[in-house]
Parts: C-alpha cells; sequence; structure tokens
C-alpha cells in the first residue's frame, strides 16, 4: 500500500447534513481548531468526516437521523485529499423513494463504490469524543464498542466479520429458544459462530497486541498522558492466545454445545467474543484504569488514542485523521500544551472542536481556525 503520510483533508462539502445546509470549507493546515458556541454544528463536522470510515460515524447514529431538520430528506458529504496522492471521496444518503428502500450512496473519485469500506484505501480516521469520558468504569460493552473501532481502523473489514458473527449468535439464540432439540441446525449455525467468532477474536487480538506493544517500545516516563498496559480478557481471548485457529474453533465449537441447556435458560449465548473485555491499566502508577481519578482517566484515554494513531499508520501505511471533540477544555494547561505539541509530531492532520476560541491560542499561526455559528462558516 502507498505511504499517505502526508495526506491532508483539503475540503469540506457537506449538504443538508444535521444543521448544515450548504457548507463549504476550505483549510490548509495540519491542525484544524473548529471553534464556536454549543449547538452550532462543530461536532457535526467531525461526524461527517467519520462517516468516511467503516461503521456508523462518531455519535453511532443511523443515516435516516442525519438529514437537516426542513431539508429534503436525505444529505451528501464530501472530501478532497491532498498529499502526496489526490483523491475526492464521497457519501450520502438517499430517503426512501417509491419502492420503500432507502440508500447509502459511496463515491470515489466519482465512481460509485460498494461501501465506505471502500474509503479505507485512502483515508483513515481515529476519534475521541466526550462520550468516552467514562469509558473505564462504564459496562464492558462499552469498550468491546471502542476495541472494535481500534480494530477497524486497521482492519476495514472487521466490523462485517462482527456483524456476521452477531447475526449468527441471534440465530443460535433463537433456535435455542424454538427448536432445542434440532441439533443437526444447532450444529450448523456453531459451526458459523465458532468460525466467525475465533476471526474477531484474533483481528482483536492482534490489534490489542501491536498497541501494547508500540506503547511499551515508545513510552516516556516524563510525558503529560500517562502510557496505557491493554490486553485482552475472556473466554474465547483464552483459547485464540493458546490454541492455533482450527483447534480454537473445534474447542470453541465443543463449547457452545455443552452451554447449550444453560445458554437457553439464560436465553443469550454466554461464551464468546461478545463476553470479551478491554483490560486497560495505568502504566505508570499500575493500577486499573477504572480505579484513576477522573483526570487521570482522561488524559490517559489520550495518550491511548494518539498511541492508537501511530499503530494505524505503523499497520496501514497512512497517517489517519485524528478528530478531537471538547478535548481541549476538559485538559490542564500543562496537558494541553503537551497535547498539541504530541499532536504536531504526528504525521496526520488533526479536527479539533472548542467553545472557546482562546483554548487555541498556542496554535496561533501553525493552526487553521474556523468560527462556526449556525450551521455556517464565520469569516475571520
Amino acid at each position: 500500500m502507498t505511504d499517505t503520510g502526508g495526506l491532508r483533508l483539503v475540503r469540506l462539502v457537506a449538504r443538508d447534513f444535521r444543521n448544515h445546509a450548504d457548507l463549504d470549507l476550505a483549510v490548509g493546515a495540519r491542525v484544524v481548531a473548529l471553534v464556536g458556541e454549543n449547538g452550532a454544528g462543530k461536532t457535526n463536522l467531525l461526524e461527517a468526516i467519520s462517516l468516511f470510515s467503516p461503521g456508523r460515524g462518531l455519535r453511532r447514529a443511523d443515516l435516516s437521523a442525519m438529514p437537516r431538520v426542513g431539508g429534503p430528506g436525505g444529505f451528501a458529504v464530501s472530501v478532497a485529499l491532498g498529499g502526496e496522492s489526490e483523491h475526492r471521496l464521497g457519501t450520502g444518503y438517499e430517503p426512501p423513494g417509491h419502492d420503500g428502500r432507502a440508500s447509502r450512496v459511496c463515491r470515489i473519485d466519482g465512481a460509485p463504490a460498494s461501501s465506505p469500506v471502500a474509503f479505507a484505501e485512502h483515508l483513515r480516521v481515529v476519534w475521541l469524543t466526550p462520550d468516552l469520558d467514562g469509558l473505564f468504569r462504564g459496562p464492558a460493552g462499552d469498550r468491546r464498542r471502542f476495541l472494535d473501532r481500534l480494530v477497524l481502523a486497521v482492519d476495514a473489514a472487521h466490523g462485517q466479520r462482527v456483524s456476521a458473527m452477531e447475526r449468527a449468535l441471534r440465530s443460535r439464540n433463537r433456535l435455542l429458544e424454538e427448536r432445542a432439540g434440532d441439533g443437526q441446525w444447532l450444529d450448523a449455525v456453531e459451526r458459523e459462530v465458532a468460525e466467525l467468532g475465533v476471526a474477531v477474536a484474533l483481528a482483536r487480538r492482534e490489534t490489542v497486541e501491536r498497541l501494547d506493544r508500540l506503547i511499551g517500545e515508545t513510552r516516556d516516563e516524563a510525558a503529560p498522558f500517562p502510557w496505557a498496559a491493554v490486553r485482552l480478557e475472556g473466554d474465547l481471548d483464552d483459547l485464540v492466545a493458546v490454541w492455533p485457529a482450527i483447534e480454537a474453533e473445534d474447542r470453541f465449537r465443543l463449547a457452545l454445545k455443552q452451554g447449550r441447556p444453560r445458554d437457553r435458560a439464560a436465553g443469550r449465548t454466554l461464551v464468546g467474543p461478545q463476553t470479551t473485555d478491554l483490560v486497560v491499566r495505568h502504566g505508570p502508577k499500575d493500577v486499573p484504569a477504572a480505579t484513576a481519578s477522573t483526570g487521570e482517566q482522561k488524559a490517559l484515554l489520550v495518550g491511548l488514542v494518539l498511541a492508537h494513531a501511530r499503530l494505524v499508520q505503523a499497520m496501514s501505511g497512512i497517517a489517519p485523521l485524528i478528530l478531537l471533540d471538547e478535548v481541549a477544555a476538559h485538559l490542564d494547561p500543562r496537558r494541553r500544551a503537551g497535547l498539541f505539541e504530541a499532536l504536531e509530531a504526528l504525521p496526520g492532520q488533526v479536527w479539533m472542536t472548542g467553545a472557546d476560541e482562546a483554548l487555541f491560542a498556542e496554535l496561533a499561526g501553525r493552526a487553521d481556525v474556523v468560527r462556526v455559528a449556525e450551521g455556517r462558516i464565520v469569516p475571520p
């Protein structure tokens, strides 16, 4: 894959997206700061960029929720990429027509693309939003979604595997409820669950092990953002850590078969990748991340996302766009200065939001500061 470390987003166009009726924004700097009052539409622009990655975007919203209220019912977003190679990517949503079906549109340089997965050949995106602030103390499901987003940034096909696995699990649960005595059908669906589950677990394991190794090799005890130790915890994760894929599939399939009575009583499958947890420790203090202070958790999360951005480039050859929503406002001055220094050391472009322009004063002359108000760009 061609190294696109110098890639930048140089133009963003949004039509009828969220509160943006007709936005056309050109930028040139490696750091872009979107400033404006709450509700102005800053995060909407980050969300628009996030649609050029596999999955549902940084808000995890349905496409049908994104068209502008009062608009025609659909939306279109496009980005122009500059750097070592130049491309134009477009995506949008077309509301239900006469046949009652809505559709997602994806284009690369004017030609139709099969899905957002195709964008990964040209663009990778990572992000950090305020919704992740409670990640370490929240439920394991939140950390699994975060984990799968980490994997998606380096393996664009991961989302399709996870979706297929979830469909297979639902089929198994339904069979256990309605046709528990049909061993032939259960054997077939459990074979599918085992194959998909092991593939998902292996992809997660590779990403987490590489991330943990990269953090260990580059950690700086004096850095403003503490380093994290990361690992996976789960029954299937233990299997794939010890056994080759084929053997792990056989053992997982046997566990599913033996667990049918228990799973039927529980109404769900109790073993597998849907129970995996991402375990994070505060490295310098060697304590669980969940026990660290709120400020320490925020700093730990920022450091983890920055390390992930470096991993994305190392594994894909593409320096990712980094989207940081309202991050600077929650950091003390020392860590805010450390954040800007760390971001400028990364090869990828950074888009940040903040309500107070003063937060970005240290970036004067080094960043494009874009003022946003009521869904439009305000001239300086």
